[in-house]
């Protein structure tokens, strides 16, 4: 690795790096992300390796490229070839010698590794067609295909760092926070804040050692955008974090991980030796005289570490625990010294702001959410992974040109944005603009880009219990409001889905929510009820149905529901075959009947029966 003490010598370096990368005549890429990595992708990139290998290629010169997310998680393990453009899903260690043989040897497709588009049976080699991938707007994810994480060179061949250089050498601190500003950048951690705004404010705070952080800590269930970032292209979120520590002031950086992102953790940590190592941390940055470094820290898995002054306790070596924002963190922030604090997404923003220009990043998305936004898209749709679409993009557009929309034939009933802070919104909504703005006024919020898609089978009332004990266990238990508030709302909701509530129960449950909502510390106890709140506006009849019918009309409320079998019932066994509490009966080509006493209502033998013979209700 080169040492780079100048901008020119920086320039020399991406110059050899292409030069030296137009000579690979074929790129295997094999996405290297957590999803793919439970898929096994780390087997099929040593297959590959040891392939290559194995044939020689001497007329062909072929790099391996392990990458980071892909997005498409639900199909990994997937693979591309360069300069074809070949795209293939699924693949397994077994297909890498086909690969090998047929399309790098001889050019040739293999028609079933390649994805199929399930409205029109057609076969697709190429990502750009594939209806997930076409409709998205991918700048900030664009380049995990492109570079492997841990390899420095790969983020300077695409053009990596030359907006630091630009911010150093062609622009005043005050220039780059105007440019910040210019653009409508807001924060992509949840809160929508103007990054500008914050970035000015932090400047003009008193004092000598001003501190950045980037909060990696997202906890949202279905959540892991930030983590897909951190993995698949570190070196993005360190040029942000430097361009954003020369304009306010900062001299020392920290990235805060939740210690369940061992590989986002882990190239992080390679990126930040990597940079230091080259000279674009620490003393004298490019010969600026420009002095920032940046360090790793741990969070312990708390969800009420990502709210910022919790998340300041935790790397100050204390309990996560939030205090009262009187004083903003930009004023008094880290070890009382003034601290600027934005999520992985934000940071990731700022190179391709300073590259492309303000009035760029400003012509997408609405007039009050300026860029694009990346989302998990995650629950009951037929390709679920990460997703990044401009802003301004319906729900509709998302959940079925992106999604595909339901599985299985069934309805889709609505989504859930913004993880346990946000709401559940009904499908009648759909043609909802997705912007910070409009999900505030229908009983959500962006969040940090979670959204979970629920079918006609999913309960809400479930969800909204879900929701509060999930935040039950995760509140640090500072504040009263949200200590025994939001154990209350539990039980109350308890008492709902096992047939204990009464008429009283739904004015009980919406007066604590908004006491809850209104009284608590911090954001975590003031965004708890929105679940709750947004399901009982939109999906009341199904909380009726719980108190007055003793009912659940999705069917999952164990107390509430009993399965049978009907007369449909071909005899075939496979609901017996399953049944986990070996409670269904019956001889072979004859209905089967399940014994009340000993189902458990798991749902297995629903699952698997052809004929739609088994009855919940």
């Amino acid at each position: 690795m080169r040492k780079i003490k100048t901008a020119s010598d920086l320039e020399k370096w991406r110059q050899d790096i292409i030069k030296k990368q137009k000579r690979d005549e074929i790129v295997v890429s094999v996405c290297g992300g957590t999803g793919c990595h439970a898929y096994g992708c780390k087997k099929v990139r040593d297959q590959f390796a040891k392939a290559i290998k194995k044939n020689g290629f001497m007329d062909k010169k072929i790099r391996l490229r392990f990458t980071g997310c892909r997005g498409f998680c639900e199909r990994g393990p997937i693979v591309t070839i360069q300069p074809q453009g070949v795209f293939y899903q699924r693949v397994q260690e077994k297909d890498v010698d086909l690969i090998v043989s047929e399309t790098i040897n001889q050019g040739k497709i293999i028609d079933r590794l390649l994805y199929e588009d399930p409205n029109t049976k057609r076969k697709i080699d190429s990502e750009k067609e594939i209806p997930f991938y076409k409709a998205q707007h991918r700048l900030v994810l664009g380049k995990n295909g492109l570079i492997e994480p841990t390899k420095i060179e790969d983020y300077i061949g695409v053009g990596g760092y030359q907006s630091l250089t630009k911010a150093l050498f062609e622009m005043k601190p005050e220039e780059i926070i105007e440019e910040i500003k210019t653009s409508g950048l807001r924060g992509r951690g949840g809160a929508g804040f103007p990054t500008g705004k914050k970035w000015e404010d932090c400047r003009k705070a008193q004092g000598n050692m001003k501190y950045l952080i980037c909060n990696c800590d997202e906890g949202d269930p279905g959540a892991y955008m930030d983590r897909s970032l951190l993995e698949g292209n570190p070196h993005s979120v360190l040029e942000g974090m430097i361009i954003g520590a020369y304009a306010i002031g900062g001299s020392h950086g920290y990235i805060y991980v939740r210690h369940e992102y061992p590989l986002a953790c882990k190239n992080a940590e390679i990126a930040i030796k990597q940079a230091r190592r080259a000279g674009l941390l620490g003393k004298d940055i490019l010969g600026s005289g420009f002095d920032f470094d940046i360090e790793i820290a741990k969070g312990g898995g708390a969800f009420v570490c990502g709210e910022s002054t919790a998340l300041i306790s935790s790397i100050e070596g204390r309990v996560g625990e939030p205090r009262s924002k009187q004083i903003h963190t930009v004023t008094r922030g880290l070890w009382g010294k003034p601290t600027n604090l934005n999520n992985v997404e934000t940071w990731a923003n700022v190179p391709l702001i300073i590259e492309k220009g303000s009035k760029w990043f400003a012509s997408i998305g609405t007039e009050k959410s300026k860029g694009t936004k990346i989302f998990s898209l995650v629950g009951k749709v037929k390709n679920t992974g990460l997703v990044e679409v401009p802003m301004g993009i319906t729900l509709n557009e998302i959940i079925f040109g992106i999604g595909g929309g339901a599985k299985n034939g069934r309805q889709i009933k609505a989504v859930q944005t913004g993880g346990p802070s946000g709401g559940c919104i009904p499908a009648s909504l759909f043609d909802l603009p997705v912007d910070f703005d409009s999900l505030t006024q229908v009983g959500s919020m962006m969040g940090s880009g979670g959204m979970i898609v629920m079918d006609e089978g999913t309960c809400m009332v479930d969800v909204a219990k879900y929701f509060v004990h999930f935040l039950e266990e995760e509140s640090c238990g500072k504040c009263l409001p949200c200590r025994e508030g939001l154990k209350r709302m539990g039980q109350i909701l308890d008492g709902i889905t096992e047939g204990r509530g009464d008429e009283e129960t739904l004015m009980l449950l919406e007066d604590l929510s908004q006491v809850v909502g209104d009284t608590s510390l911090c954001g975590l106890g003031k965004t708890a009820p929105n679940p709750v709140l947004s399901a009982l506006r939109y999906f009341r009849p199904e909380f009726e149905a719980h108190i007055y019918q003793k009912k659940c009309p999705a069917g999952v409320c164990t107390s509430l529901i009993q399965y049978s079998i009907s007369e449909d019932c071909t005899g075939c066994g496979a609901c017996a075959k399953v049944c986990p509490m070996k409670a269904i009966e019956g001889e072979k080509k004859q209905i089967h009947r399940i014994l009340t006493e000993l189902c458990s209502k798991c749902g297995s033998c629903k699952d698997v029966c052809k004929s739609n013979a088994v009855i919940v209700q």
